[in-house]
């Protein structure tokens, strides 16, 4: 054998046993996937996940359906396998694990931390929803369930789910038109949607849901196109009025703004 190929298969074997251990080194990211798109105007695990007393509750005929993605736990390790695929995958997505998961270490840590901004989004929307409609909440409450699902993503979609229970359109149709729609974002008690994470995946979760629209908040419209299937269309939200004003001109015919 010459001194080159020598120096080759050295450098090879050298390359090879490098890739091997870099299999097994944990990476600080996670794997995500397309989760939940509940109807929050329907039931979730046999409970009402809009529940409302002071007011009399409209039946609905439409869905509204909020998104999430699920994720590898906060003690999982993301390997390189793991990332490579999941760099090719429309139906994965890598993430630094610090923006899955950016409080707490553990799987207990992470839920209570979901589970108190799940609340605080829960309580934000009740509030933004009784606000557009002009009601008191000392004369209104209303209840919101959604078992095993935290975050604050869901946030515009309870909100639209108990404005369409109390009120509809505010002309006695549904606020959906009877249609199955779907989104993502934070809101306010003032009525400002927010940007959340992992959009793309969370239109592959309401397109497996039938859904054919999707709100998303408008400074993620670029993010939400990735992936898109062809037969959903995107609606960009800032606040709850565009929102509002975007499903009633989708029942009227009249100009809905895209992405």
């Amino acid at each position: 054998m010459s001194s080159r190929a020598r120096a080759l298969a050295v450098c090879s074997a050298l390359v090879i046993a490098l890739l091997a251990v870099a299999a097994f080194v944990p990476l600080p990211f996670s794997v995500a996937y397309p989760g939940p798109a509940a109807n929050v105007l329907g039931k979730h695990k046999g409970e009402p996940v809009i529940t409302v007393h002071g007011a009399k509750a409209r039946k609905t005929s439409g869905e509204l359906r909020m998104t999430a993605i699920v994720a590898t736990g906060p003690q999982v390790s993301a390997h390189l396998p793991d990332v490579l695929k999941g760099w090719f995958r429309r139906d994965e997505a890598v993430m630094p694990r610090d923006a899955v998961y950016p409080v707490g270490d553990s799987t207990e840590e992470v839920a209570k931390h979901n589970a108190a901004q799940m609340k605080q989004s829960q309580d934000a929307a009740v509030e933004a929803a009784l606000r557009y409609l002009h009601r008191s909440p000392k004369d209104v409450r209303v209840d919101l369930k959604l078992a095993d699902v935290g975050g604050p993503s869901a946030g515009l979609m309870f909100t639209l789910g108990i404005i369409d229970t109390i009120d509809g359109d505010g002309a006695g149709h549904d606020l959906t038109g009877g249609r199955s729609i779907a989104g993502t974002g934070t809101i306010t008690a003032d009525g400002k949607v927010g940007p959340v994470g992992g959009v793309a995946l969370k239109t592959q979760a309401a397109h497996r849901e039938g859904a054919k629209y999707f709100l998303v908040p408008r400074a993620e419209c670029s993010d939400a196109r990735a992936n898109l299937a062809k037969d959903m269309r995107l609606i960009p939200i800032t606040t709850l009025t565009s929102a509002v004003d975007a499903l009633k001109a989708l029942n009227s015919g009249g100009k809905v703004p895209g992405c």
